[in-house]
C-alpha cells in the first residue's frame, strides 16, 4: 500500500533537480531530512498555521521557519507592510526612519539594551557581539555551553566537551584549531563548571549562552541558573552575552530576560525581530555599544543591514505582539499541546519528555529529564524518525531532527492543536509498534 510519503513525486523530483545545483540539494543541512530518512518536502505556499507542498498536500506546520513566524504564514498586516515598503525601493544603503523606529522598539522592550545595531543573521549578531566583548575587555577567550548553537562563525563551531574547562575541538572542517582554542566548553545548566573555567583562565572576555537552549531540543534553564551566570560574570568582570536570536520576542515580548528577570550585558536578537525576513541585531548598554564603529574602534558593517523590507516586517510583527494578548493565546495553545502530547505518549507507554517554555517545545524520546547536551544526545533518534514520518503521513510537519525545537504560532488555534494531539496519539502507537 502506497503511503503519502511514497506519493510525493514532485517533491522527490524537485530534490533530485536541486542536487545538481545546490550543495546537498538544500541551503541549510537540516532541510535535507537525512535524520528522518525521507525525501524533503518542497513547499509551494503557506497560510496561517499550514503549508502546502508542490504535490498539493497541505500540512500543519511546527517548523515556522525555525522560529520567526510567530504570527503564522503570510499574516495580512506583515504582507501589507512589506509590500508598501517594497514600493519605495528594496534597499538604499542609507539611513531610513524605519531603522530608528524598530531600534526604539527593541530598546523599549529589552531593559538591558540602550543602543542597538542591526545585522542580517543570528550568526552575524553573535559574531559581532563577541568581537565587541573582546574589544571592550582586551581578553580573547569565550565560554560557551556544549550543545548551544550560536551560528556558524569559526570560533563557535565547537563540539561538545567532556569537562568544565575543555578547550574546543573544531566540529567542522576548515575551522583552524588555533581559533577554537580560544573557546572554552561547559555543560549547559552547570554553574560550577563556569566558575571552574573562570578560576582557571584569567583571559576570558565573555560567556555566551542561549538563556533557553533551543538547538539541542528545547532545554529550559534550571531555577537560578541564569541569575547564577549573572553573578559569576559580575564577580569575574566577564561580559555576559545572551543569544536570544530564538527566544527574543518569542517566549515574551522582552525575551527570556523579561521572563526570568535576569539582564545580560549584550543581547543578540533575530528571527521574530524580522517578521520572517532576514534580520538580526545586537545591543547593550550605551557605554559598551559606543565602542562600535563609527563611535569606537570595534569595526562591523553590512550592506543590507537595516534593510527597509525587514524593518517594515519587524515593525508590523511587533505591533501585533505589543499588547500581550498574543502571548496569552500562545501560552494557552502551547500548554494544551504539551499536555496532549504527554497524555498521548503515556497511553502507549512510549517514554518521552516534553520540554516547553512558552511557544517553544520539544518531544524528547527518553525516559529521563533532559537538562544538557549530553543527556539530549542519549535520546532515541530512531524513535523520533518513526514519529516524524508518522506525523508527516497525517499531514503535520515537524522540524526534521530530534534536536530542534517546535514552534507554535498565533495561527495554531484549538482545532489545529487538537488535530495535532490526535495525530500524535497515532504516531506514538507507530513508535511503540516499531520498538
Amino acid at each position: 500500500m502506497l503511503t503519502q510519503i511514497d506519493c510525493l513525486a514532485k517533491s522527490r523530483q524537485a530534490f533530485e533537480r536541486a542536487c545538481h545545483s545546490l550543495v546537498g540539494g538544500v541551503n541549510s543541512p537540516v532541510r535535507a531530512y537525512k535524520a528522518v530518512g525521507c525525501v524533503p518536502i518542497t513547499v509551494r505556499s503557506g497560510c496561517g498555521a499550514q503549508v502546502t507542498d508542490i504535490d498539493g498536500y497541505t500540512y500543519i506546520d511546527y517548523v515556522a521557519s525555525y522560529g520567526p513566524l510567530i504570527l503564522g504564514h503570510a499574516p495580512a498586516s506583515v504582507v501589507t507592510a512589506i509590500s508598501q515598503a517594497a514600493a519605495n525601493s528594496m534597499s538604499f544603503g542609507m539611513p531610513t526612519l524605519a531603522e530608528t523606529l524598530l531600534a526604539e522598539r527593541v530598546c523599549d522592550a529589552v531593559d538591558s539594551i540602550d543602543l542597538v545595531r542591526f545585522v542580517n543573521s543570528g550568526t552575524e549578531a553573535v559574531m559581532s557581539a563577541i568581537r565587541l566583548a573582546r574589544g571592550a575587555t582586551g581578553h580573547t577567550k569565550v565560554i560557551k555551553c556544549a550543545g548551544c548553537y550560536h551560528g556558524h562563525s569559526d570560533a563557535l563551531l565547537v563540539e561538545a566537551g567532556s569537562g568544565a574547562t575543555t578547550l574546543g575541538v573544531p566540529s567542522s572542517a576548515g575551522v583552524p584549531a588555533q581559533i577554537v582554542s580560544t573557546t572554552l566548553l561547559v555543560p549547559f545548566n552547570d554553574l560550577e563548571a563556569v566558575e571552574t573555567a573562570l578560576q582557571e583562565h584569567d583571559d576570558v572576555a565573555a560567556m555566551v549562552v542561549e538563556p533557553i537552549a533551543g538547538n539541542m531540543g528545547c532545554v529550559p534553564p534550571r531555577e537560578g541558573y541564569l541569575q547564577g551566570l549573572r553573578d559569576i560574570c559580575n564577580r569575574h568582570q566577564v561580559i555576559l552575552i545572551f543569544d536570544e536570536v530564538m527566544t527574543g520576542f518569542r517566549v515574551a515580548y522582552g525575551g527570556a530576560q523579561a521572563l526570568y528577570g535576569v539582564e545580560a550585558d549584550l543581547t543578540c536578537l533575530g528571527k521574530v525581530l524580522g517578521g520572517g525576513l532576514p534580520c538580526a541585531a545586537y545591543g547593550g548598554r550605551e557605554k559598551l555599544m559606543q565602542l562600535v564603529a563609527p563611535q569606537g574602534p570595534v569595526y562591523q558593517a553590512g550592506t543590507l543591514s537595516g534593510n527597509p523590507l525587514a524593518m517594515a516586517a519587524g515593525l508590523a510583527t511587533l505591533d501585533a505582539l505589543n499588547d500581550g494578548r498574543a502571548y496569552e493565546q500562545l501560552e494557552t495553545s502551547s500548554r494544551r499541546l504539551e499536555h496532549g502530547l504527554v497524555q498521548a505518549a503515556s497511553k502507549v507507554a512510549v517514554p518521552v519528555q516534553v520540554a516547553r517554555v512558552g511557544s517553544m517545545l520539544c518531544c524528547f524520546f527518553t525516559g529521563k529529564p533532559v537538562i544538557n547536551y549530553e543527556q539530549a544526545t542519549q535520546c532515541d533518534t530512531q524513535a523520533f524518525a518513526v514519529f516524524f514520518r508518522a506525523m508527516l503521513e497525517q499531514g503535520l510537519i515537524l522540524p526534521p531532527s530530534q534536536f530542534e525545537s517546535w514552534f507554535v504560532s498565533t495561527a495554531h488555534d484549538a482545532d489545529i492543536i487538537d488535530r495535532t494531539i490526535n495525530a500524535a496519539a497515532s504516531a506514538f502507537e507507530a513508535v511503540d509498534a516499531a520498538s
